[in-house]
């Protein structure tokens, strides 16, 4: 399949507009309708109905794979690209917020940095297709285990650390005095859904057999000190490395000790990272 012809067709279904998807691509609409026929024709079958414009069953299909193909072809494009530019053009990190410990930030060039704090399932994409140079993903997982990353190219990735976990709760919580938790005791609590601040409730509902860790409020954001103020007015728990999880005013950090997981985070790139990215990678990891 012609790659441009795909990209017209993911285009057009996510807008449901031919006119719109020409206008977001500066194409005409008779260019637009013509890269959908010939996509059709090229499958045999037809991918979209006209009024309204949606997806067919086969194109239904066809855009469970359109959006990886197309992803693949901007990583490989991008490797090729930053292995064939020689100039060292500083450094892009992209890092989930629980990612950035005291000793990642302490670990950064003094100068050339760009620092972009993402969604921890859009980074891998961020590397792959170059927008980034090296990321820092986080988890939750059994020790030394590492984590399952989305597959969205040939990516390298290296453990970068790992610590112990803590819920954190108001201090006028009936559990904020206790010395440990078992996360199956928080199961039936009221939790914040912070899935890009904090760790996702997804990975505690796994820890736990998949069951428990109701939403007492979703926060859509990256914003650590939000997720932990929120923490604190008594909307929510939710559970942070035990380092950013202490001190945090009008809250209790209570270690969990069962079952046995701990925060850890990982080092992804592509190839053999060069340069500032080389020299940080290698203290990360090292």
């Amino acid at each position: 399949m012609d790659p441009h012809l795909l990209r017209t067709y993911l285009t057009v279904a996510r807008l449901a507009s031919f006119s719109e998807a020409a206008r977001e691509l500066g194409y005409t609409q008779s260019a637009v309708s013509q890269h959908i026929q010939a996509l059709e024709l090229d499958l045999g079958t037809p991918l979209l109905t006209r009024r309204p414009v949606a997806p067919t069953a086969a194109g239904e299909r066809l855009l469970e794979h359109a959006g990886p193909l197309l992803l693949r072809l901007d990583a490989a494009r991008a490797d090729v690209v930053r292995m064939a530019s020689a100039p060292e053009h500083g450094l892009t990190l992209a890092a989930a917020p629980t990612a950035l410990a005291a000793r990642v930030l302490a670990a950064l060039p003094a100068a050339g940095v760009t620092l972009r704090v993402l969604a921890r399932d859009a980074i891998p994409a961020a590397v792959a297709t170059g927008t980034a140079d090296l990321g820092l993903v986080d988890g939750l997982a059994a020790p030394s285990d590492p984590l399952r990353l989305p597959d969205v190219a040939p990516l390298t990735t290296r453990g970068a650390g790992e610590e112990p976990v803590c819920v954190l709760l108001p201090t006028d919580h009936p559990l904020a005095r206790r010395p440990r938790l078992r996360l199956g005791d928080l199961a039936d609590a009221r939790w914040l859904d912070a899935p890009d601040a904090g760790l996702p409730l997804a990975h505690l509902r796994a820890a736990n057999g998949g069951r428990g860790f109701r939403t007492a409020l979703h926060y859509d954001g990256t914003d650590l000190h939000t997720l932990t103020s929120l923490a604190a007015a008594g909307r929510g728990l939710t559970l942070l490395p035990r380092s950013m999880a202490t001190g945090v005013p009008g809250t209790a950090a209570v270690p969990v000790t069962e079952p046995r997981v701990v925060h850890r985070t990982e080092l992804v790139h592509t190839g053999a990272p060069r340069g500032a990215a080389a020299r940080l990678a290698d203290v990360l990891t090292g």
